[in-house]
């Protein structure tokens, strides 16, 4: 019977096939060919094998125009194309479905065959194969044609020599920096010759020039002259300044008045100085006739002082820091040289078109959470840009939202939540020391306070008290590091209703009761984040973030505290929790092509109570399932360890936590359509308790940790809406850790086809945004 199925399917798929091949082409006018692309064929003797599939394949995406999309030989948006028809109207289902889903046909009579080859040979030659020769020609198949090119590159011209100006008495103060650039020149003797490499060393050469000064300098007053007569397919290669350089691009420029508007606007009458609106602080003349700002601001952003040797580095940092205050639209500069007798110094001008200081928005938002909860939430967030005039920001946040479990364990008890925050954030270090930040991102100091009510509908209420002081800085665009020197959090349970009580009775694991209890949580928190995700045009993209999350430890050595002596040392009648935990979050993303990519994740985390703790407190202990995680189970239903959460049908919010977590996802994302993307994925992990817990067996780590993974697999949509991304996944297990050890894998039980199956077993996600 299976194997009846599985030859029906192949001979399906194979029909399909034939079909789609053969359809594409019957719409075709009489003379007209479908254009299949460019085969080259590289012959030489002196290059390897791989060398002249690298040279193919370079060679191949030069030629123009690209043939229509395939996969797997077939061309399903040319057939969409066909299919769909001319339409009738501009607009409609028939007009979308041609011209955003499908793609017009790519015919050989649009291409060049000559233009080409042309393109082939000139590339040749820029990489140094300069005796390369290529033909060109077709062959044809039915109504089906492709362009074929046969190069014959020759031999590679290599560089024998790489001459520089000398830096000797007598030279110009031009050669002799440039001469000062030859250790790290990217022409090296014995490489092949390249026409980028070269055109890449002459803005190297640029680069560190304006670093020196030479601010009109540009990469084409450099010329790199090539001398291929010396024989031996070799060439010498030697770096001038052209003689036509102007003067101008020949000086070493110096910085002299710094002028700097904070109120600029595109009115002419802005940029006049009127001795009333001058402040002159340090080395800068401020023009800010309404006071908006406090001149040690730009003391802190500016890197340049009067006298200061003109540098690329720090013309871009100031404009980074300037930018990165927050407090302006627009930030933008201009140099003018100062007519005088040496004709060497630049005034610097600064023009800046600061924000409204003080805005409010208001936001409606979708969300969903780890635990299946969808719902929306009202945000009202009231800012002033510039507060105390030093650039500061306030923000106020008041917000209320309702969140429904629409899958899971728990439908129907629903969470309502209210609160607000407010957050105070100084563009500096404020600390009794004097710390530096050398990056062009401005560090910040951060304070918040905050309180939330939460009520789940039926259970109890929670009151939710939170404060902070810390200090956030990048080192670059990748590097960036928040510190909480202090972290306060303070939960008081309410409102706890008979129901929920007469459950935590029944509870025999104490999970039920770890929610109410009151918390007090105090200690510094550190995170470094990495992250190269937004050089798009990397083919491995990696993030990474990782936390420590230290509590109670000078409370707990000043008191003693040592929970096992039978009882807690308490601070304001409730008792303080002690731990350190780290977590580490992993992943990596694998570009195959602008559309199709592979995004994994690891995350590692463990958790160590000490002191006044027995264990983590409940909002810092780890969770894992649902639709951020591991997708083919319910949030929070899986673990610790191999404990089997099912026993009990009737148990009441599982809620599953530990002190150990391990889970690993990937999942590979192809862009299908207009705003459509497809995902297939799988996911595994757990977590586990660190210590033996009679009520829960199987929960604690040991070195059978592997065996308890949960594995899941599934596929799911991505709508991008650019706004927002909405996505859905459909998963399924395929290893339950809570079974028998030898009947955890259930691949085998897999049954789309019965009903009873997929209650059990399938598991949909609606979520906004990525996974990870």
């Amino acid at each position: 019977m299976i194997l009846r199925r599985f030859v029906k399917f192949v001979s399906f798929v194979a029909v399909s096939f034939l079909v789609l091949s053969c359809s594409n082409t019957r719409f075709l006018k009489e003379g007209e060919l479908l254009y299949l692309g460019a085969d080259v064929e590289v012959k030489s003797d002196s290059l390897s094998r791989k060398e002249r599939k690298a040279m193919r394949k370079e060679l191949e995406a030069l030629t123009r125009p690209r043939p229509n999309k395939s996969i797997l030989g077939l061309r399903p948006k040319l057939y969409i194309w066909n299919l769909a028809g001319e339409p009738k109207k501009e607009k409609g289902f028939r007009n979308w479905l041609r011209t955003k889903v499908g793609e017009e046909p790519v015919l050989f009579h649009q291409v060049d065959l000559d233009y080409n080859a042309d393109v082939l040979q000139s590339y040749a030659q820029n990489k140094g194969y300069f005796k390369a020769v290529v033909s060109a020609d077709s062959t044809r198949r039915g109504k089906k044609a492709k362009a074929n090119y046969v190069i014959t590159p020759g031999p590679r011209y290599t560089i024998k020599s790489v001459t520089f100006p000398k830096d000797t008495v007598g030279t110009s103060d031009l050669d002799s920096t440039i001469a000062r650039t030859q250790r790290r020149t990217l022409l090296k003797v014995g490489d092949g010759f390249d026409l980028d490499v070269i055109k890449s060393e002459r803005e190297r050469i640029d680069s560190r020039l304006k670093q020196k000064g030479y601010f009109f300098f540009k990469p084409d007053h450099l010329k790199v002259q090539v001398d291929s007569t010396i024989g031996e397919h070799k060439v010498d290669l030697f770096v001038k300044v052209k003689s036509d350089t102007p003067e101008e691009a020949k000086k070493v420029y110096k910085i002299n008045d710094i002028f700097i508007y904070p109120n600029f606007t595109v009115r002419k009458d802005t940029v006049g100085i009127d001795s009333t609106d001058v402040t002159y602080y340090k080395d800068f003349i401020i023009i800010d006739k309404q006071d908006l700002f406090k001149p040690r601001i730009f003391d802190r952003t500016m890197y340049f002082k009067k006298g200061d040797v003109y540098s690329r580095n720090n013309h871009n940092l100031t404009l980074s820091r300037l930018t990165n205050l927050g407090v302006f639209k627009f930030v933008k500069n201009d140099f003018k040289v100062v007519d005088d007798d040496t004709d060497d110094k630049l005034d610097a001008f600064y023009y800046l078109t600061p924000l409204p200081k003080k805005s409010i928005r208001i936001e409606v938002l979708g969300k969903t959470n780890s635990a299946n909860y969808t719902g929306s939430e009202l945000n009202v967030n009231w800012s002033n840009r510039n507060t105390f005039k030093g650039a500061e920001l306030l923000q106020i946040t008041g917000f209320g939202g309702l969140e429904v479990q629409v899958s899971g364990q728990n439908k129907g008890f629903n969470v309502y939540r209210v609160g607000g925050e407010a957050n105070l954030v100084w563009p500096r270090f404020i600390s009794p020391f004097k710390l530096e930040s050398a990056s062009g991102f401005m560090p910040r100091t951060k304070a918040t306070i905050g309180y939330e009510y939460q009520m789940r509908q039926q259970l109890y209420s929670l009151n939710s008290f939170k404060g902070s002081f810390g200090y956030l800085w990048k080192e670059n665009a990748r590097k960036e590091h928040e510190l909480k020197v202090s972290e306060i959090t303070y939960v008081n349970p309410g409102n706890v209703t008979d129901l929920y009580r007469q459950r935590i009775d029944e509870d025999q694991t104490g999970t039920l009761e770890k929610v109410i209890r009151q918390q007090l949580i105090f200690g510094p928190i550190y995170s470094y984040t990495y992250t190269n995700t937004m050089r798009q045009r990397l083919k491995h993209q990696i993030y990474f973030k990782g936390v420590l999350d230290v509590a109670g430890t000078i409370a707990g050595i000043a008191t003693g505290a040592n929970v096992r002596k039978g009882d807690t040392t308490k601070v304001f009648g409730v008792p303080f929790s002690q731990y350190v935990k780290v977590e580490a979050d992993f992943r990596h993303y694998w570009k195959f092509s602008d559309k199709t990519q592979l995004a994994s994740r690891i995350i590692a985390g463990y958790g160590y109570a000490y002191g006044n703790s027995y264990e983590l407190p409940f909002v810092k202990q780890f969770f894992i399932g649902g639709t951020n995680s591991i997708r083919a189970f319910r949030a929070r239903s899986i673990g610790p360890g191999s404990y089997d959460t099912t026993v009990n049908e009737d148990e009441f919010l599982p809620d599953q936590s530990g002190d150990i977590k391990l889970e690993l996802n990937t999942e590979i994302r192809q862009k299908l359509f207009s705003i459509v993307h497809g995902a297939a994925f799988v996911d595994a992990g757990n977590i586990w308790l660190r210590q033996k817990n009679p009520e829960k067996p199987g929960a604690e780590f040991s070195s059978k940790f592997l065996d308890e993974l949960a594995v899941g697999t599934g596929i799911g949509l991505r709508f991008d809406l650019s706004f927002l991304i909405l996505r859905t996944d459909l998963a399924f297990p395929l290893r339950k850790p809570y079974l028998p050890e030898g009947q955890r894998w259930v691949i085998d039980q897999i049954d789309f086809g019965s009903s009873n199956w997929r209650k059990e077993n399938l598991v949909f996600n609606l979520a906004i945004g990525y996974p990870f």
